[in-house]
């Protein structure tokens, strides 16, 4: 068996701070330190025992631990991606998306303000937890907004992430409490377009 290289939590590319007043340091504290890394340490555990049940031919115990794993690296793969989706304002938040994006969300949606509204309306409707999405779908090569249930990942709806916004509670209920929204009003001041535009431009190639 090789040797499991354990996952780790990703650098967090600004201060807990950074992101206020829209999203609060007690929030990303929690949301990254807590959270997030409980979705690394539960997939790491499942991992391990999932390879040593592969090991001694214990399928029962593989095929018991596939919710664990999907679930926990679900979370792992969405949290890495929603924080580099985001930047404090002055340093990218809130910047207009351009070139081939920009071009491609008014093709696709007639304006950006079209798509935050849809984008919201479908990702407000969402019951109890889970995320909002931008994708690509590679086959049509076109943009695609879809919703995921708890820490399901998009490619599991056929789709490349390129823009997550996470609507679990504990993403914006200290501070929002139940409006989730005023939550969604209002990320848009921080979301990073330039990052979302690079995960365009590879998930095209």
């Amino acid at each position: 068996m090789d040797h499991f290289t354990p996952y780790k939590l990703p650098e967090l590319p600004y201060d807990f701070n950074a992101l206020e007043p829209v999203i609060s340091a007690e929030i990303m504290q929690l949301h990254y330190s807590k959270h997030h890394q409980a979705y690394v340490n539960n997939l790491n555990a499942a991992m391990e025992k999932s390879m040593g049940a592969e090991v001694s031919g214990d399928i029962a115990t593989v095929v018991a631990l596939q919710p664990a794993i999907r679930f926990n690296g679900g979370g792992h793969i969405n949290h890495s991606i929603f924080w580099t989706n985001l930047a404090p304002v002055g340093k990218g938040g809130g910047d207009a998306p351009g070139g081939v994006l920009s071009q491609a969300l008014q093709h696709e949606f007639g304006s950006l303000e079209a798509f935050v509204e849809k984008f919201n309306a479908l990702t407000l409707a969402i019951q109890g937890s889970g995320w909002g999405w931008l994708g690509l779908n590679k086959a049509t090569g076109r943009l695609a907004i879809a919703t995921c249930a708890n820490q399901d990942p998009l490619s599991t709806q056929g789709l490349i992430p390129l823009l997550g916004i996470d609507v679990w509670e504990h993403a914006y209920y200290l501070q929002y409490q139940n409006l989730r929204a005023e939550y969604l009003k209002n990320i848009w001041k921080i979301v990073n377009w330039k990052n979302v535009e690079q995960r365009y431009e590879l998930a095209k190639q």
